[in-house]
This record gives C-alpha cells, sequence and structure tokens, in this order.
C-alpha cells in the first residue's frame, strides 16, 4: 500500500478514549490521526492529548470552520508543528474565498503547521492549490477523487500540494445503520446534495467497508483518512476498529 492511512475521529470522542487509542493507531503504523471540529469538542484540545501519548504520529484536525473558530482564537500551543496539520474551511459565512484566504495568511503568521483547506467545489480547491499545503475531500467515489488529484496537481503546478480524502468508514455490520444516518444527513445538505447530483452518485457510494474498499482509493489521493463510524463510538469499538482497519490496509497493500 503506497497511499498512506489515517484513522479519523468525531471532535467530541472523550480525552481518555483518544489518549488510550492514539498510541495503539501509531503502532499499528497508521500515517496520522485526525480530529473533526464540532460544536462540543475541541480538536486542538484532543490533538494535545494525542501528541503527549504518541511520538511519530501526525496529528490534524479535520475542518476548523472559521467563522465560528477565528484564527486568531485557536489555541495551538502545546502541538508539535512537525507533524500537525490544521484544516480550516469557511463555515457558512458570505464570500467564503476571501474569509478562508485571509485565514490561511494569517494561520501562516501564526505557525509552520501545514495547513490543509476543506473545498467542495472548484473554486476553493483551486485556492487551496494556490495558497495551502493541501486540500482535505469529503464524500468521493475513487474515480472522483482521482480526477480531483489530477485538477489539483494541474492547478499547483510546481507547487507541492497533497490531496487528503476523509472517508466514512465502519468495520463492523452492527455500525450499518449508522453509516447509512451518516450519509443520509450529508445528502439533504444543500452544497453536498448539489455535489452528489454533479457526480451522479449517493452519499453512501463514497464510503469504505473493507480492504477491496481502501485499495480503491490506492494512489487516488496522497493519503486516505478511515472516519471510523462505530455503534457507540466506545473505547473497545473503537480500537476493534483500529484493529481490523489495520489488517485491511496491510492485505490491500
Amino acid at each position: 500500500m503506497h497511499t498512506p492511512v489515517s484513522i479519523g475521529l468525531i471532535g467530541t470522542t472523550d480525552a481518555s478514549i483518544v489518549a488510550a487509542l492514539a498510541p495503539r493507531i501509531e503502532r499499528l503504523g497508521f500515517h496520522a490521526l485526525w480530529l473533526n471540529d464540532v460544536p462540543g469538542g475541541d480538536s486542538l484540545a484532543g490533538l494535545r492529548v494525542a501528541a503527549a501519548a504518541t511520538e511519530r504520529l501526525g496529528l490534524a484536525t479535520g475542518v476548523i470552520p472559521l467563522d465560528r473558530r477565528p484564527v486568531d482564537t485557536l489555541d495551538l500551543a502545546g502541538l508539535p508543528e512537525a507533524r500537525t496539520s490544521i484544516g480550516i474551511g469557511s463555515g457558512r459565512i458570505a464570500h467564503p474565498l476571501a474569509f478562508v484566504e485571509q485565514g490561511v495568511a494569517r494561520l501562516r503568521e501564526r505557525c509552520d503547521a501545514e495547513i490543509i483547506v476543506g473545498a467542495l467545489g472548484p473554486r476553493m480547491r483551486r485556492l487551496a492549490a494556490e495558497r495551502a499545503d493541501g486540500v482535505l475531500l469529503n464524500w468521493l467515489t475513487p474515480q472522483a477523487a482521482a480526477a480531483t488529484t489530477a485538477e489539483l496537481r494541474e492547478t499547483a503546478g510546481e507547487r507541492r500540494v497533497r490531496s487528503v480524502l476523509y472517508a466514512r468508514t465502519i468495520a463492523d455490520d452492527n455500525a450499518r445503520a449508522e453509516l447509512e444516518a451518516e450519509s443520509e444527513r450529508y445528502e439533504h445538505v444543500p452544497a453536498y446534495a448539489a455535489n452528489f447530483a454533479r457526480l451522479g452518485i449517493r452519499a453512501i457510494d463514497a464510503t469504505i467497508d473493507g480492504a477491496r474498499g481502501i485499495a480503491a482509493y490506492e494512489s487516488t489521493v496522497d493519503e486516505i483518512v478511515l472516519r471510523a463510524i462505530t455503534p457507540s463510538g466506545s473505547l473497545t469499538e473503537l480500537e476493534r476498529f483500529v484493529e481490523t482497519s489495520a489488517a485491511w490496509v496491510e492485505r490491500a497493500a
């Protein structure tokens, strides 16, 4: 397997679970731990916990919506910049392109961490290619991921910009109902619904289930983030998820 594979957890994951799980994720050879940033969950605080429990594991925030958490309010202390990626996005603000461009510039002034821009449409992807270090893609089939990465390469030219795919994943059939509910929820978000219509897919078509699913994304992007979907998000379930996913990655290699 040549494409690095990472684990993604929801940002509300309890700190005790992050502390217990991060060393296992590192030991199993995953590239990074991604924590998304949602109301009630501070991704940066969670990554500080993971940083203290690991030595080499990459640490990434997913997308921090800058309308809710402006760059100057972000507490970046305690994060090792050499292995940290800060993901940012516009949230629901009007004029998102200028807003995110300003956010990238301000974040560059504040730290040397990698900056990843969450992008759904072509204009935000172009901004990521021209200003950021990477783009975080969501809900794409292997074919769409490959086409988007090719577009990113062409736009970036000689700049090195990474494409990262965030893919909802289950390792236990008991979590299928949660995966289907998550997929259906995104199909009712207007921006995502329009994107699914453009691609001619349903959200569930862009999820991963098993080694074959991981292998299908090989070489389509620069990093695959397996967003863990389990029945309840317990430590036992998440431990099983990362162990099973590690076996998938080995088989897909």
